[in-house]
């Protein structure tokens, strides 16, 4: 798709006017987006188990369909980007999006479990040790009629003789790396 973008205004007004219906457009078409890949979903699970030609035929042409949306979908957002203002430049700085999960909710009660470490370290046989952090996890639990949120803590210990770090294990979870409790 060879796509010439049109001249843009001068005027302030036109140009927000301009940006305000890119955006339309742009909503407008990752809206068409996700009805494509809505339908793409229907058919791959109508096609799970059979052998129907047409089926995959119209798969096909679905997919290069969504491609060539997304990739249209691409320049409108880059063309987009290029008339409108930097966030940092207007003093509207926009939040960084969140990573990882979100924490558990704060109505729940919760409980601490403290992991202590060995009394002497293993290398050295030193018993005087300062605690250098610690590692919490939260693991939802559920008490009949009701959850709780259990707080795991392990004290990261560093021995004052060989600074050899140590820390007791986190105990097993049914989930590795998950929420929930046995």
């Amino acid at each position: 798709m060879n796509f010439a973008p049109p001249p843009l205004p001068s005027d302030p007004e036109e140009l927000r006017a301009f940006a305000v219906m890119l955006q339309a457009e742009l909503y407008a078409k990752t809206l068409y987006i996700e009805k494509i890949k809505a339908q793409l979903a229907a058919l791959r699970r109508a096609n799970f188990g059979r052998s129907s030609e047409k089926l995959e035929r119209d798969i096909t042409q679905l997919e290069l369909l969504l491609g060539d949306l997304e990739e249209g979908d691409a320049e409108s957002k880059a063309r987009t980007k290029a008339t409108n203002p930097k966030p940092s430049e207007t003093g509207d700085p926009s939040p960084p999006p969140s990573r990882g999960r979100k924490p558990l909710p704060d109505h729940l009660p919760r409980e601490t479990v403290t992991h202590e470490t060995a009394c002497v370290c293993p290398k050295c046989g030193g018993a005087k040790f300062s605690k250098i952090g610690e590692d919490q996890r939260e693991v939802l639990e559920y008490v009949p009629s009701h959850f709780k949120v259990i707080v795991h803590v392990r004290p990261k210990m560093s021995c004052r003789g060989c600074e050899t770090i140590l820390q007791s294990p986190m105990p097993s979870l049914p989930i590795e790396r998950g929420r929930p409790g046995a």
